[in-house]
């Protein structure tokens, strides 16, 4: 059974990497990492040597997903099982994993033509994160769209052993309009979600805050700044969470959390299905100001 210790990073390709850099490290919070690669930036929230890259790229959008695993033993066990379902696993060269500061790794593109990276062992920095304008606490979660819920729901619950904690019904054949998911054993409501799209893209990346304030500080610091909100604050039904998300210069939804149901590994509770109401969405009944939300897509090639 594959086991996971978190997500552990995302990858984003933006197209301005100067102004990215200006966003995610003095407005949202992050902490950049030292490096000389050249068009790449490294940020961190945590001990990790980084829990986010960003590439300057002339298409903007999701690279690719980071899964931390349990165990180093889990690696190479993982490898082989996805080898045996079809999904041709790459090893990461010893060229990048010099450069990702990691040890073993591979990569496998989804399906729907997403890449995800499997790890256990990243270096870790000799100092604690030091938190700035937000008590960021972690990396939270990555959302997806897909034209087909069903089918994606299926494969990351019976391949990647992502343990299903709600559905959002839908109006198909499948009545399911999302999933929001646990990288079991992690105990936080969801590290992944799927909801319908017309295409598979990136809805948005979450950074989990430690506070309220961090939201409400956000709010005025975000308009100062000429940082577009696209929805929030407002608290969602599934997880209990207040939100707040805001676009990057790109356009790419970020959205700041506090707060989430927790569940245990042993009897956790079973899935609800949540109507597609708007109160699912916002319990404070907000709605989406900038319709540019959840609009960019994914560039889900395998790395050569």
């Amino acid at each position: 059974m594959i086991r996971y210790a978190k997500l552990g990073y995302v990858a984003l390709n933006v197209s301005n990497l100067e102004k990215s850099c200006d966003f995610y490290g003095r407005l949202l919070g992050l902490e950049r990492v030292e490096s000389d690669v050249p068009n790449t930036a490294f940020y961190r929230v945590s001990r990790d040597h980084h829990n986010l890259i960003l590439t300057q790229d002339a298409n903007p959008g999701l690279k690719r997903i980071g899964l931390e695993l349990e165990a180093p033993k889990m690696v190479d066990a993982t490898f082989d099982y996805f080898s045996s379902q079809g999904l041709n696993p790459q090893l990461v060269s010893l060229e990048e994993l010099d450069i990702l500061q990691q040890a073993k790794s591979f990569r496998v593109v989804d399906p729907f033509g997403v890449t995800f990276e499997f790890y256990s062992d990243m270096s870790q920095l000799p100092l604690e994160f030091e938190p700035t304008v937000a008590e960021i606490q972690k990396l939270g979660h990555v959302v997806l769209k897909t034209p087909d819920v069903e089918k994606a729901t299926n494969f990351y619950n019976d391949v990647f052993n992502f343990a299903i904690s709600d559905y959002l019904s839908g109006t198909g054949s499948s009545n399911k309009g999302g999933t929001w998911f646990r990288c079991f054993p992690v105990p936080y409501h969801h590290s992944f979600a799927v909801f319908e799209g017309q295409d598979t893209s990136l809805h948005h990346v979450n950074f989990m805050v430690s506070t309220i304030d961090d939201i409400g500080k956000a709010v005025n610091r975000f308009k100062k700044n000429g940082v577009s909100i696209a929805m929030g604050p407002g608290r969602h039904a599934p997880s209990g969470a207040i939100f707040l998300y805001v676009l990057d210069p790109d356009g790419i939804t970020i959205e700041y959390s506090f707060g989430m149901e927790e569940f245990s590994e042993v009897n956790p509770r079973k899935p609800k299905y949540l109507a597609p109401d708007p109160e699912t969405i916002d319990l404070w009944g907000g709605q989406v100001a900038d319709h540019k939300m959840a609009g960019i897509g994914v560039k889900g090639l395998m790395p050569v």
